[in-house]
């Protein structure tokens, strides 16, 4: 027994995310827990809003635990949001219908950022650990559980933008014209995010995944200062070790590309890769000792049982022969997606993958 309950019965993406040998490609998919389920939903409508789900632990886990009743995945993801941390902070985040997440208190100049407290896990984000430790209970020990953040750069959009963007005129505004300023708001949510994980790991995350959402938003050399440069230190500094066993990484920037190699030399286990890189390409740029995750693009998931069936075969083909492989989509679920259609890619992995393996 662990300190969080019974010894893991399934640990494929464990051993998958640290390169060790599996018997098949383990699987699980981003926003895994969501609107394309209707007990999620059901669940949510209880709640009464987006933000109290993620502040109730009890239906957090309850969520979270949702897609592991209908599908053989192999973790479970801490049901939560990356913008728990200026949550926290106090820049008075609110999620619209239809709108995405809203901050009524942007951070825009030197005084706001000064101003910007850095959060203890223990006290404002409280009711992330005391999820993080019901769902593990809950799974007693059947698969592990995964917790996350987002990047620092992908946390900061949001924090001088005031909410979503297409074009991030304030924040590139502060990168190319206050790039001190930008640096200090991202060395803050940078010691926030640490903080932050290494809580989720002491409370009983067995694996961690930095989402870098908006990185792909940068120049090349832009990414290697405002986002590669904090996920490194994420990667350094955070607890990597539960319980005598190691605890592994992803990073994952949606849109990494040709930067990819550089990401994989950021300190992480495993790198999440999007649909829009080839999966062997990403496993070559990612080097040996480094797994790679991803990357069925979620549109897929619209076609017909059989074209979905081919196209998780194409995407176990990309990555090939060998171990390191944590199949994915390339992104999140999307909400109209039909539940049976997701089962049908996660029985397609089940049924393809050992062939991989052996």
């Amino acid at each position: 027994m662990s300190q969080h309950g019974p010894e893991l019965r399934n640990d494929l993406l464990l051993r998958a995310l640290c390169s060790q040998p599996t018997p098949r490609t383990p699987l699980w998919m981003m926003r895994q827990a969501g609107r394309y389920l209707p007990e999620y939903r059901a669940t949510r409508a209880r709640a009464g809003s987006f933000l109290n789900l993620c502040m109730n632990p009890e239906l957090a886990c309850e969520v979270t635990l949702q897609p592991l009743a209908r599908f053989r995945l192999d973790a479970a993801i801490l049901f939560s949001d990356i913008l728990t941390i200026p949550h926290a902070m106090n820049l008075g985040l609110e999620f619209e219908a239809g709108e995405g997440p809203t901050l009524a208190r942007p951070v825009r100049t030197a005084a706001d950022v000064r101003n910007l407290p850095v959060p203890h896990p223990e006290t404002e984000l409280k009711y992330v650990l005391d999820a993080v430790s019901l769902i593990r209970r809950e799974l007693a020990g059947s698969v592990p559980l995964i917790g996350f953040a987002g990047s620092p750069w992908t946390v900061a959009t949001y924090c001088v933008e005031g909410g979503g963007s297409k074009t991030f005129a304030r924040i590139k505004s502060m990168l190319y014209g206050e790039p001190e300023l930008l640096h200090l708001l991202l060395a803050k949510l940078t010691r926030a995010t640490i903080d932050y994980l290494s809580a989720q790991v002491e409370a009983g995350a067995q694996a961690l995944m930095v989402f870098d959402t908006w990185g792909g938003a940068l120049t090349p050399s832009a990414y290697r200062e405002f986002s590669l440069r904090y996920l490194s230190e994420i990667a350094a500094g955070v607890r990597r070790e539960a319980g005598g066993r190691r605890v592994p990484l992803v990073l994952f920037t949606k849109g990494a590309g040709p930067l990819l190699s550089e990401l994989a030399r950021a300190g992480g286990d495993a790198v999440g890769v999007d649909w829009t890189t080839d999966l062997g390409d990403a496993r070559r740029m990612a080097g040996p000792g480094i797994a790679v995750q991803g990357n069925l693009d979620p549109s897929v998931l619209y076609a017909p049982p059989a074209a979905i069936r081919a196209e998780v075969e194409r995407v176990l083909a990309s990555f090939g022969h060998g171990h390191g492989h944590v199949f994915n989509l390339g992104h999140g679920i999307h909400p109209d997606v039909p539940p049976e259609h997701a089962l049908a890619m996660v029985e397609a992995v089940h049924e393809l993958s050992p062939r991989y393996h052996d």
